[in-house]
């Protein structure tokens, strides 16, 4: 039998073995595990340590030091009752070396105060800290023990786990050494998926030793490299969560490769009129991505291209180009977008180029009703070459292409992969599928998209247009908020056009935010003669259109927004951008706000009005946003901030990319990981769907094996 069948012979893995088949994890408890998401023992395993504390020696008393966490063996001296501000109960404990340490609790009972007896022996763990006289601990752990019998000392560090309420650390330490004992005694519920020799040659233990060192490490070990998760138990944790991705995402590729697209093969006249209407020259590195996008609309085998480019880098002609390969080939394209606001921005640009070319978009949302969205359907179900820009209404069932060639979907991360799929769908026909381009202004730092994005092509535009200027970035405190308004005075009797941007719509006492409605009313007081428009999210269509229209065409000059501008807003004469609260936004947000000024050729600025105190993390988050202004730098900063769920957007779409892995820190393992997963999909594909149910959550792995 192959090392891999044998895998895959065992009993119920501990992946799908319920935390309530351990003694003593009864309904409370497992309601309690759930909350933080650990169902199994599985989970439970790998819910690993924050930190470790050395019980495996005791302290003399006479040694310790303030701030010291520590083991101490002595005798009990005296018990006393203290009557300060709050009553206590006070322990004289003193050993060998002729120290004494007081003993402090607050809550005790009659029973404890019966244990401490004078002359007893008496082990305790705790924290010393500095006392009106002597050294202290407060709630030390305690055991007792008789003279001449001592307790047996701890052959391992100690194991601090992250909790949730009504979870001690006595009780993690409980269950996690019935997981580890459940492990360890049938080591066949967790099948080893990745073979001895491949382990040797990366210096890393099984799966199952690895559990043990991290859940108890011994006193010898090297503390740092656990902390920081350097250590190899770790990593051969997470090379096998990294495996479990790239297979999957390998699996998305490999489905890909077995269906057909259309081979878009225009003769250029679309885009030979567009470019001799745009009135200004395309950057090398848009000429290289329209060439690399070209190329591979021209095959048979379907597209799958993520194009990431800065703020301003003008990504959306780009897409442009590519949807007119597509309808010079006879076909039409897709363009979603995540909200109607991005979707009404690229009508506005689609518009303005194609119509001189006789081409009339398709917009379809959410607000059309009735007779209009009847009309708009026939049209998407007839018109064979035409552009169809919408939100996620495009993938609604009554939808139905006529002859969909390329889907475009702006902003990726906030589109799940169902959601991709379901466009996709539309399109398929007679075993086709349309090509796709997914574009981000989020700047995906290499190591994520490595891991994240292997079933993807990835195109970059890393040059901003010809005569962009830096955008300077000032931090501001709201006590200067009289000085900020008459900045906005000057700029606009200068001809220029601002943002004031709110984080808020409505009042709020505990995040202590002015809301939007309420600045609009007093900017339009302060500045009476300034044209102010105001908009948010929650406003319908009928109603931000034409305060967008406006401010495009100049008749505003200040427009009072929330964070709905955050993206597809292009106003050339805007220069200056006031953006309230930035300590609650993250620095992905941030940039892109930033991002609705210095599309002109004039000096802009972005003034980040925050309110102090700070917090040392959103201290750190503008002060990046003030020293930085590519967008891959600040994508770098945002993932080692955030994390990289965060940074994805997929936390709020309740995928749960990594459960340990951090792609920063662990980038290096990615190619051991590409290895063994070229190797699995050589020489043992029955382990693949096993790894994938391992790792993946049941959303993501439906989609995986659905797709595959």
């Amino acid at each position: 039998m192959s090392y891999a069948t044998q895998s895959l012979t065992n009993r119920t893995a501990l992946e799908e073995l319920s935390v309530k088949t351990l003694p003593g994890v009864g309904e409370q408890v497992a309601t309690r595990l759930a909350r933080i998401g650990i169902a199994t023992v599985f989970d439970l395993l790998l819910h690993l340590p924050i930190r470790y504390q050395d019980r495996t020696r005791a302290h003399c008393i006479a040694d310790l030091r303030v701030g010291q966490e520590v083991v101490v063996e002595g005798t009990i001296m005296s018990v006393a009752f203290s009557h300060g501000k709050r009553r206590s109960l006070k322990v004289t404990l003193c050993d060998d070396s002729g120290g004494l340490l007081i003993l402090r609790f607050f809550h005790f009972s009659s029973a404890q105060i019966h244990q401490f007896t004078r002359g007893n022996q008496l082990r305790c763990y705790g924290e010393a800290r500095q006392g009106p006289y002597d050294l202290e601990m407060i709630h030390p752990e305690c055991d007792f023990y008789p003279q001449f019998d001592p307790i047996t000392t701890a052959t391992t560090l100690t194991p601090v786990y992250p909790s949730t309420a009504g979870i001690t650390q006595l009780i993690w330490r409980h269950l996690t050494k019935q997981a580890l004992a459940v492990l360890i005694s049938a080591d066949d519920l967790l099948p080893e998926f990745i073979p001895p020799e491949q382990l040797t040659k990366l210096s890393l233990p099984t799966l199952v030793e690895a559990f043990c060192l991290l859940h108890y490490p011994p006193a010898t070990i090297d503390i740092d490299a656990l902390i920081k998760r350097h250590h190899p138990a770790f990593q051969r944790i997470v090379l096998e969560e990294l495996l479990a991705k790239q297979l999957a995402l390998q699996q998305l590729r490999t489905c890909r490769n077995h269906f057909s697209a259309t081979a878009l093969i225009g003769n250029g006249h679309l885009r030979k009129q567009l470019r001799a209407g745009l009135g200004f020259t395309l950057t090398a590195a848009q000429e290289r991505v329209i060439n690399e996008l070209t190329c591979d609309l021209v095959q048979t085998q379907p597209m799958m291209r993520l194009l990431q480019g800065d703020v301003g880098s003008g990504k959306t002609i780009v897409a442009v180009l590519a949807a007119l390969q597509a309808i010079e080939a006879g076909y039409q394209a897709a363009l979603m977008a995540p909200t109607e606001l991005l979707a009404e921005q690229h009508l506005s640009h689609l518009r303005r180029w194609l119509n001189p070319l006789g081409l009339q978009p398709i917009s379809l949302s959410s607000r059309h009703k009735g007779a209009e969205r009847r009309h708009i359907l026939t049209r998407i179900r007839n018109e064979n070459t035409a552009i169809i820009v919408g939100t996620h209404a495009l993938f609604q069932e009554a939808v139905q292409f006529a002859a969909l060639g390329l889907v475009i979907i702006d902003e990726q991360h906030r589109f799940g992969v169902q959601q991709r799929l379901l466009l996709r769908a539309k399109g398929e026909a007679h075993g086709r599928i349309p090509h796709q381009l997914i574009m981000t202004a989020t700047p995906i730092p290499r190591s994520l998209a490595m891991v994240a994005y292997a079933d993807l092509e990835l195109s970059v535009i890393d040059e901003l247009p010809t005569g962009r200027q830096p955008i300077t970035t000032v931090a501001v405190p709201d006590q200067r908020r009289a000085e900020v308004i008459e900045r906005v005075r000057a700029a606009c009797a200068q001809g220029r056009q601002a943002y004031w941007v709110c984080t808020l719509i409505e009042e709020s006492d505990v995040l202590q935010c002015q809301a939007a409605e309420v600045t609009a009313a007093n900017l339009i007081g302060q500045l009476p003669e300034l044209r102010i428009g105001f908009i948010h999210g929650r406003m319908k269509a009928i109603e931000r259109e034409p305060v967008m229209s406006a401010f495009i065409a100049g008749e505003l000059d200040l427009l009072v927004a929330t964070t709905v501008i955050e993206v597809g807003v292009d106003v050339a004469n805007a220069s200056l951008i006031i953006i309230e609260n930035p300590e609650r936004l993250g620095l992905a947000q941030l940039h892109q706000l930033r991002g609705r000024v210095g599309r002109g050729h004039a000096a802009s600025f972005c003034l980040l009005l925050y309110r102090p105190p700070l917090t040392a993390a959103a201290a750190e988050r503008l002060n990046i946003l003030r020293q930085e202004c590519s967008g891959f730098q600040i994508a770098d900063a945002d993932l080692r901030l955030r994390g990289a769920g965060e940074v994805l957007g997929t936390r709020q779409a309740g995928m749960t990319i990594w459960r340990l892995v951090d792609p920063l820190r662990d980038a290096p393992l990615v190619p051991a990981a590409r290895l063994l997963a070229d190797w699995i999909i050589e020489r043992h594909q029955e382990l693949i769907n096993p790894l994938m149910r391992r790792w993946l959550n049941q959303e993501e792995v439906h989609h995986f094996l659905t797709v595959a």
